[in-house]
């Protein structure tokens, strides 16, 4: 399943995330959006982990938080990552 935008309670989360990775900023949280795959490439930018181990600690704390992500890719926002006819 692609995972890519957490549903649920972001502003809860976030003080969960703060307190597992100190090092993400209230700024960065607020880019990320709810986004996984950019909570995990920040997370590796700023822990220097691998992307496996991100993935592994991410879906821990979503285990333990209940959460679920939405099917909505995070390139183009729009679901299946399709962009948009202009």
């Amino acid at each position: 399943m692609n995972q890519d935008t957490l549903a649920g309670d972001w502003k809860q989360l976030k003080g969960k995330l703060r307190q597992r990775w100190g090092k993400l900023t209230n700024d960065d949280l607020d880019v990320i959006a709810g986004k996984r795959d950019e909570l995990i490439g920040k997370i590796q930018e700023k822990y220097g982990e691998a992307r496996e181990e991100v993935e592994r600690q991410v879906r821990e704390l979503e285990d333990s938080h209940d959460s679920k992500w939405d099917d909505v890719a995070t390139d183009s926002g729009m679901p299946g990552g399709t962009e948009p006819v202009r």
